[in-house]
């Protein structure tokens, strides 16, 4: 295992982060406030508490989600997508690294800078509403598998794309709306039987499920379920990477 040539890509991206603190860190936790505001006391001073918990510390665990997916996807997918848009990519290709190398450089990068928008996404919380985190391994671990496979999803989405437009497609047109309809905001159960198991189709309702059940105990679907659900999809990111690499698809042109 070449840990300096994983060490310098990971360096690299970091640095960039360190370049654009505005849009990497600031621009996240802000919109993040907002929905406090918004959704915590606007809406929240109605909805009085949700299974026993106030509004406002409900969706924390869906807001948090949101932010972790969106980052990991974005971090990762400008990562990769960047040096093939200005040809350095072929510089990596002609360095002596595996594929596994350069995906744990790139993704470890992406993942570990969605990770720490999210600890101070929670940390920005507690401004707002006060609230617990009942099972703090599961949280950490839904919370790092989430960053990973994300991170590995928009990795993909960085080399399947060919524009800024594809890059930001499937973000906004997909991740988004799934995240919204996934139960950030709400309880899956208080919709009608027939939408409750449509939203079951929805991959995101795992994992903001479990990820809500490590605050408060509290779940829309089995926290073991939510936990298989994130693992096969992370299986499946790996082998589209691993086919990607295997076959040199918009990486060899």
């Amino acid at each position: 295992m070449n840990w300096y040539g994983i060490r310098a890509i990971y360096r690299f991206e970091m640095a960039r982060t360190g370049r654009t603190l505005m849009q990497s860190v600031a621009s996240p936790v802000v919109s993040t406030s907002l929905y406090f505001v918004v959704f915590g006391s606007a809406i929240g001073s109605r909805i009085t508490s949700v299974d026993g918990v106030s509004y406002a510390a409900f969706i924390i665990p869906g807001l948090v989600m949101l932010s972790l997916l969106m980052q990991s996807v974005s971090n990762a997918s400008f990562g990769i997508y960047f040096p093939k848009f200005v040809g350095t990519i072929y510089e990596v290709h002609s360095a002596p690294l595996s594929f596994l190398e350069i995906v744990l450089g790139y993704v470890g990068a992406a993942a570990t800078k969605a990770v720490v928008v999210g600890l101070i996404i929670m940390a920005t919380a507690r401004v707002f509403v006060d609230y617990s985190i009942a099972h703090p391994l599961v949280m950490v671990t839904f919370l790092l598998l989430t960053t990973i496979t994300f991170s590995l999803f928009g990795f993909i989405i960085g080399i399947w794309a060919d524009n800024f437009e594809k890059l930001q497609v499937i973000p906004l047109m997909v991740i988004t709306p799934l995240t919204f309809l996934g139960g950030s905001f709400y309880s899956i159960h208080m919709l009608p039987s027939f939408w409750q198991k449509v939203t079951l189709f929805n991959p995101v309702v795992y994992l903001i499920s479990g990820f809500r059940w490590s605050f408060y105990g509290l779940a829309d679907v089995g926290v073991g379920v939510s936990l298989a659900a994130t693992l096969v999809f992370l299986a499946l990111c790996l082998v589209a990477v691993w086919w990607i690499f295997k076959t040199g698809y918009r990486l060899k042109v």
